[in-house]
């Protein structure tokens, strides 16, 4: 079966290019060009036609071939250059359709196939993936890691330690009549201690990987009517939540995803906090102060032309906050001390926001703190190592003389886990989810 995509986006633009990959790339290539010598790896200048009726798709286009293994997909990849119109990608896609064994592909599956032809491993397949989908340099950078394979040879690294250390523990069941030198168990007992040392530094990250590739929370939270709304929209440039003089107008939260200076940042709305005048408001007070302890980082709207401020919100100020005392514009004094980072704003003249961005991405930035060079970027990834650390665990609380073959089960499963990571396991039940969120093309 011959798979055939879109890979580009839609028209109308200078160039869109279509992928085709499977076992009669090269023979549908000659249908649809009437070239008899393709050349591999080089730029194949010629015609699209329809064989159908011989008709032109289009009369300048480029062609490119690759031969198997050497491709993306480790089997023979074409790609078609063509001008970048709704119609012809339309024609073109038409005409491969009508191709015997030919069907459009799945979300992903160049890429399924790649790792299925041993191409890639799982971590950079999920990688790729996050290069097409990030938004921010910091998601750009950090996909760029793993694509480049840090993650995956330092995973491997570990898994080829604990394969080694399971042989000498099987070498000691097997010949058991013969001695394996104590040194030997000595030796397999501190290599195993010491991946348990390196697992547990990666775990302890902060979630910055994820966070990285899903956003820091930010959420914003205050009193009523001190212009929280009012900031959700400045800085997301756009009207994302309703500004109303009526107090309570925001009763749910509002979330809007934006990119602080190359800082991924999800940013929410929340009610105002005040002592509830209803069951509705109530909630969402209750909303808001769930999703401030759930935040990275908190941004403490207050009204600086207000005398008072509600105990409940001043709780919330610590030094993981950053208060803004809101309304310069109607007194350009700071009428409230707090032992946490202050700045004097005023949304409505878009006064010292610069100041505030500033602020977002210095206090982000020093969460970048890990223990490891390597960072966790999906839960997936977490669970596994999780799984991994109390498998090796067991091994280490065991008596290896004692319990030799229930020590070499540990040693296995925590084995399994961590190549689940990089796909070095039957992997058939997660590779759906993994390849689901793809374009079509890839």
């Amino acid at each position: 079966m011959n798979i055939y995509a879109l890979s580009s986006g839609r028209g109308p633009s200078g160039i869109a290019i279509l992928r085709l990959s499977g076992k009669d790339t090269l023979k549908l290539c000659k249908k649809i060009t009437k070239l008899e010598n393709i050349q591999a790896n080089e730029v194949n200048f010629c015609k699209f036609y329809d064989p159908k009726n011989g008709n032109i798709i289009d009369p300048e286009s480029i062609l490119l071939w690759f031969p198997k293994p050497n491709s993306y997909t480790g089997e023979d990849l074409a790609e078609f250059h063509v001008h970048g119109s709704n119609a012809v990608i339309n024609s073109f896609l038409k005409v491969l359709s009508e191709q015997e064994d030919c069907r459009l592909a799945e979300p992903g599956e160049f890429t399924k196939l790649a790792f299925q032809n041993d191409k890639m491993d799982l971590v950079k397949a999920e990688s790729i993936g996050d290069l097409i989908h990030s938004e921010t340099e910091l998601q750009r950078q950090q996909a760029i890691q793993l694509v480049q394979g840090n993650a995956s040879n330092y995973y491997n690294e570990l898994r080829e330690k604990l394969i080694k250390s399971l042989a000498y523990i099987e070498a000691k069941i097997d010949f058991a009549e013969d001695d394996l030198p104590e040194k030997v168990l000595q030796e397999v007992h501190k290599s195993i201690k010491d991946i348990y040392v390196n697992i547990k530094k990666i775990l302890e990250d902060n979630k910055i990987g994820e966070k990285i590739r899903d956003g820091f929370r930010v959420s914003i939270v205050g009193e009523v009517n001190a212009g929280k709304s009012s900031l959700l929209n400045l800085l997301s440039k756009r009207e994302v939540a309703i500004v109303s003089e009526e107090e309570g107008t925001t009763r749910d939260v509002i979330e809007t995803y934006l990119n602080i200076d190359g800082y991924p940042v999800i940013l929410a709305d929340t009610a105002g906090i005040r002592e509830a005048k209803n069951e509705i408001e109530k909630k969402g007070i209750s909303l808001a102060l769930g999703k401030s302890k759930e935040a990275d980082l908190n941004i403490v709207m207050i009204d600086n032309s207000s005398p008072k401020i509600n105990d409940k919100v001043k709780k919330l100020i610590n030094n993981d906050s950053i208060v803004l005392l809101n309304k310069s514009d109607i007194t350009n004094k700071e009428n409230h001390k707090f032992d946490a980072d202050t700045i004097l704003v005023s949304v409505k003249d878009n006064k010292n926001i610069d100041q505030l961005i500033k602020k977002l991405k210095e206090k982000l930035s020093k969460k970048f703190i890990s223990s490891s060079n390597v960072l966790i970027t999906r839960e997936r990834h977490r669970v596994k190592l999780n799984e991994c650390l109390k498998e090796i665990d067991k091994f280490l609380k065991k008596d290896q003389n004692k319990d030799i073959e229930l020590a070499a089960e540990d040693l296995r499963m925590a084995t399994r886990h961590l190549g689940s990571i990089v796909g070095k396991v039957d992997v058939e039940e997660i590779l759906g989810s993994i390849f689901k969120d793809f374009c079509i093309g890839k």
